[in-house]
């Protein structure tokens, strides 16, 4: 009998198979509430599309090096572009590309390009470039990170990166949405995030005892997150409204559309902190479940001290790991404040800094307090009760 008989591969794995099924249906019925509402193109009047390009020729060309913005380009081009989409597909268009330290880049005869294309109701046409069409180099990277994954991972590589996508397409397709519908903030996303962590478990591992464990140390940990990011905001007198970019937001709360901004300071901690405390309750409870393998007769207590010991070793490494992570996120800022020379009182007491510190601390929470919940299941789970 062959061992990868395509019958009993089912049969061992009907459990998932169903709750990735019920996922499915899960997605797709949210999916089909929160969708947004398509809107008809504007072609009445001035209106404004973005298109790709390709560069034929350049006609001018000023831009120069500037020293003192870091050897960054200024100045502008004037070329002729091919348009490759859109209404004006085919068509030759002359081009302004205007550069800047910050924005822009010279571009040169081959060169693709994204443009922005102003129609107007006389009839005339005007073209800048927006930007360097970035999208064939981003394949690319996008590409060599999963052909890396595949490579080291093996099929487990593979399945994380399915539950990757998965996780993706949840938050651009589900939780954005909603939120833009004036979903509750706080709830919407910590039920998108129990959703995500229970269907990449399942794609992980299947229905198994240590997914389950892991499961419920995954909760866990971004409740407790969740509750140690409400307490520090209520201390801290800040809330979704002293984001750093919350200001669009709120522009489009004001012209009506019903996003609740205070709560996504709180809903940003529980979603950065979903990854390092799936990490780390998935590891331990499969660190665990070998445990007892090795050992069955350990009891309870005796296992959750082995759990709490290889715990504190993950504990160690990713608490350092989520710090990190939001002090590089916030580099460029958290840099220029450190040349202000501002004083420890003027510092201390700024909104940039409090906010930063309650996103990194309570997601270490989290991830820390994960660790003796999920010591604790595995434990209760896996081993019998002591003598």
């Amino acid at each position: 009998m062959a061992k990868n008989n395509p019958g009993d591969w089912l049969r061992g794995n009907r459990a998932a198979l169903i709750v990735l099924l019920a996922a499915l249906v899960i997605f797709l019925a949210v999916r089909a509430i929160v969708a947004p509402e398509k809107a008809a193109p504007n072609t009445a009047g001035d209106y404004v599309e973005y298109d790709n390009g390709k560069v034929l020729q350049i006609l001018s060309d000023s831009t120069e090096r500037d020293e003192t913005s870091d050897g960054a380009f200024r100045g502008e081009q004037m070329m002729l572009v091919q348009v490759t989409t859109g209404q004006y597909k085919g068509e030759t268009l002359q081009v302004y590309n205007y550069v800047g330290p910050l924005y822009g880049a010279p571009l040169k005869a081959g060169d693709r390009c994204t443009l922005t294309v102003s129609t107007y109701a006389n009839g005339d046409v005007n073209a800048t470039v927006y930007e360097y069409n970035r999208a064939a180099p981003l394949v690319i990277v996008a590409a060599l990170f999963l052909i890396v994954t595949v490579l080291v991972g093996g099929r487990t590589g593979a399945k994380s990166l399915v539950g990757l996508i998965f996780t993706v397409l949840c938050v651009f397709f589900l939780l954005f949405p909603a939120l833009m519908k004036g979903a509750p903030t706080l709830l919407s996303t910590f039920l998108l995030c129990v959703y995500v962590a229970a269907v990449s478990f399942v794609i992980l591992g299947g229905v198994q005892k240590k997914t389950v464990c892991a499961l419920l140390g995954t909760v866990a940990g971004m409740a407790l997150a969740l509750v140690f990011a409400l307490l520090a905001q209520r201390l801290l007198r800040i809330n979704g409204l002293r984001g750093a970019d919350v200001e669009p937001l709120l522009q489009l709360r004001q012209t009506g559309t019903p996003i609740r901004l205070r709560g996504l300071l709180a809903a940003g901690v529980i979603l950065s902190a979903l990854g390092a405390v799936m990490d780390v309750a998935m590891s331990l409870s499969s660190a665990l479940s070998e445990v007892h393998a090795a050992d069955p007769a350990l009891d309870r207590r005796a296992l959750f001290r082995s759990g709490m010991n290889i715990g504190r070793d993950m504990v160690g490494t990713m608490t350092n790991t989520l710090i990190l992570a939001f002090l590089g996120g916030g580099l460029t800022l958290t840099l220029y404040i450190y040349t202000l020379g501002l004083s420890a009182h003027q510092l201390l007491s700024s909104a940039y800094l409090s906010v930063e510190v309650m996103t990194a601390v309570s997601s270490s929470i989290g991830v820390i307090l994960s660790v003796p919940i999920t010591a604790l299941i595995s434990a209760w789970a896996y081993a019998r009760k002591a003598q």
